[in-house]
């Protein structure tokens, strides 16, 4: 199984201006964890994670004020979207973190995340839904 097997072709972009109660909201909306950021400013992507905003809501930081740009990642680690999934998930556990853009010749083509890889990977039918 491959990285593009399981990543999200669906990106969820915003820009480095955005407040963080803005990008919460997109990402809630759309139901992921992290949004990539593009700043025409910089020649480089980055990336705003659910960990980035609880992070700075626990310091006391206001959500409506504060800018993405001070809390965006921006020296990415990125996958292929050849690499095998047991490469990509040990460069998340070697990295610490759960998501990993996708690029194919320096473009955005996915997201993955941890959850993503635990989807493919298991067999439902093992599942024994509780309730």
């Amino acid at each position: 199984m491959r990285v593009s097997d399981a990543m999200s072709p669906s990106v969820l972009y915003v820009g480095p201006d955005h407040t963080l109660q803005e990008a919460a909201r997109l990402m809630a909306d759309r139901e992921v964890g992290a949004a990539i950021v593009l700043d025409g400013d910089t020649s480089g992507i980055g990336i705003l994670t659910e960990r980035d905003v609880l992070r700075a809501i626990g310091h006391g930081l206001d959500p409506a004020t504060e800018r993405v740009a001070a809390h965006v990642t921006n020296n990415l680690v990125t996958a292929a979207p050849h690499w095998p999934l047991d490469q990509a998930a040990e460069t998340m556990v070697t990295g610490g973190f759960r998501h990993l853009v996708v690029t194919d010749s320096g473009d955005v083509i996915g997201v993955l995340s941890v959850r993503d890889i635990v989807r493919v990977w298991s067999d439902r039918k093992h599942f024994v839904r509780l309730g």
